[in-house]
């Protein structure tokens, strides 16, 4: 049994989330307080009671999804279960470098805190979306893109095959989702999301957070991480300050992701945090190998899923 986890996204929310867990386990009542701590939020509150419009708010979402993430973990880690290769969506990049230890829990939590603040507070101006467009290929998501005239738009997350988002202004959005249904789509989705991410308009975001970036230590890697810039895995040689960020104005490429993963070897992904969208985009990924996906987000999860993995080491 060969491990992989991946760790989601924004647009990964929801209300309650990490409730049931924050209430059965002491250590990940720790993990929450020490997020409040560090942050000055109350970030139980708001993942458990909401209002959704809040816990929507960028600054907020992500410090949600990270926490009950990295809490998780911490009950995986101690049933020793751990990663060969770990990956995230977007911000769950920093799940996966925190994990790693490249990051420490304290600076991560605090880098994680600034890129929110930055994502939502420095966006131009505008009616911005994004959208996930199912049924097409990459190529055709680009053609499409390109045929749209009502406003700015461009792919900002290759997910997987038949599954790419794309960002921009709503208006292109939805002129967007009609050609895309004369191309063949078989459905477009709007992602609850609040900003054009992962494309040029982030430019203030991405400069503001290069200069946080400065002040961050950056550690070695304990175990391998594959980025969202190239789907390749990190090299010790890589400027990770400068790789994240750029990463918040340029395409993600999740599938490349998977594929480098699987071909690596690994044969059991565990989605860790709210949500079951990047265990979708596994199954979606072509392989003639059997492949155990887990999805881990809530108690009951949490405990079958180290009963299977615990009994699975002792079957090697």
């Amino acid at each position: 049994m060969k491990i992989g986890f991946l760790f989601p996204g924004q647009g990964s929310q929801s209300i309650g989330m990490g409730k049931d867990l924050y209430e059965k386990y002491e250590v990940v009542r720790k993990i929450y307080n020490k997020v409040q701590e560090i942050t000055g939020i109350n970030i139980a509150k708001i993942s458990f009671e909401g209002p959704e419009e809040k816990l929507n708010e960028t600054k907020y979402t992500q410090l949600a999804i990270l926490t009950e993430s990295l809490a998780i973990l911490e009950i995986l880690k101690q049933n020793n279960i751990k990663s060969e290769i770990s990956a995230g969506l977007s911000l769950g990049e920093y799940t996966a470098l925190i994990n790693s230890q490249v990051l420490s829990f304290e600076e991560g939590i605090k880098i994680v805190q600034k890129r929110g603040e930055y994502m939502q507070e420095l966006l131009p101006k505008g009616d911005w979306q994004m959208a996930a467009i199912m049924g097409l290929t990459e190529e055709q998501v680009e053609e499409l893109c390109k045929k749209v005239t009502s406003g700015f738009i461009v792919p900002a997350n290759y997910n997987c095959v038949g599954q790419i988002a794309i960002s921009g202004e709503k208006q292109a959005i939805e002129e967007a989702e009609i050609i895309a249904k004369e191309m063949g789509a078989k459905k477009v989705r709007i992602l609850k999301t609040a900003g054009p991410f992962h494309t040029e308009k982030l430019v203030d975001s991405s400069n503001a957070l290069r200069k946080e970036l400065e002040n961050v230590a950056i550690n070695e890697f304990k175990t391998k991480v594959i980025k969202n810039l190239d789907g390749e895995f990190y090299k010790e040689t890589d400027d990770i300050k400068d790789i994240l960020a750029k990463h918040i104005i340029n395409p993600v490429r999740f599938s490349k992701t998977l594929e480098n993963m699987i071909n690596s070897g690994i044969d059991t992904f565990i989605e860790i945090g709210p949500g079951k969208t990047l265990s979708g985009f596994v199954k979606r990924t072509p392989t003639e190998k059997e492949i155990k996906i887990l999805n881990i987000n809530d108690d009951v999860s949490l405990e079958e899923s180290i009963k299977f993995l615990n009994g699975g080491f002792e079957n090697e």
